[in-house]
């Protein structure tokens, strides 16, 4: 499904230029959880983000379905991100100022294609089991139930690819682990995961980890099932 070919990231400032992404090769298939792991600085955030199509590479290519996204204008990558991708993130980026129905339903704001939203976001709320807090504000949900709001929101288009970056940052033990049993769930329903994560335990339950230095992918292992 996804393939990226000699992927660099460069950023120059007038006195220096910094390597992010140092000749990335790599292929995710359908149907995978990867994790990413690596010390900060090492380029995770930066491969999610070139994922994501919200940092354009350097050099390379990024190949989605056989389809180059690097070579694409702004215009187009839009379009692709709202039909083909969710992100959940650290800080869940809820709106206070929405109902949690509210949120949920901008994870279709720029679908064309949506069909029924209301149907699809409650079927979303009540797929992460957030449904009985549907008419909630953020603030009055815990810090899980927030990611799980977060999560729906991520899931109600459909998309092809999820990604996560640090979903567990923000919650304590028992949260978290709601929420990575959330995330292999929704795996194990044909959902493709690329998550980054600091948590070995939470990356020995994604179906490969990817380990990061210095902008360059040092291992990758399949978990052993």
């Amino acid at each position: 499904m996804i393939e990226l070919q000699a992927i660099e990231r460069r950023y120059r400032s007038d006195e220096v230029e910094t390597t992010a992404l140092a000749g990335i090769d790599l292929a995710i298939a359908e149907g995978e959880f990867v994790a990413v792991m690596g010390p900060s600085g090492c380029g995770k955030s930066t491969l999610l983000n070139t994922l994501g199509t919200i940092d354009r590479p350097t050099s390379g290519q990024y190949l989605f379905g056989g389809r180059d996204l690097a070579q694409l204008p702004e215009s187009d990558l839009a379009q692709f991100r709202a039909a083909s991708l969710g992100f959940v993130f650290q800080s869940f980026n809820l709106i206070d100022e929405l109902t949690i129905e509210e949120n949920v339903a901008l994870g279709l704001a720029y679908r064309k294609d949506a069909g029924d939203r209301k149907a699809r976001v409650a079927a979303a709320m009540d797929r992460i089991g957030i449904a009985h807090r549907a008419r909630h504000f953020p603030h009055q949900l815990s810090g899980g139930q927030q990611q799980r709001a977060a999560i729906a929101r991520a899931i109600v288009g459909d998309p092809k690819l999820i990604l996560a970056d640090e979903p567990t940052g923000n919650l304590d033990t028992a949260n978290g682990e709601q929420v990575m049993n959330i995330l292999t769930t929704l795996n194990d329903s044909g959902s493709t995961i690329v998550m980054v994560t600091h948590s070995p335990s939470h990356a020995d339950m994604a179906k490969r980890r990817i380990d990061m230095l210095d902008g360059r992918i040092i291992a990758s292992a399949v978990r052993a099932l």
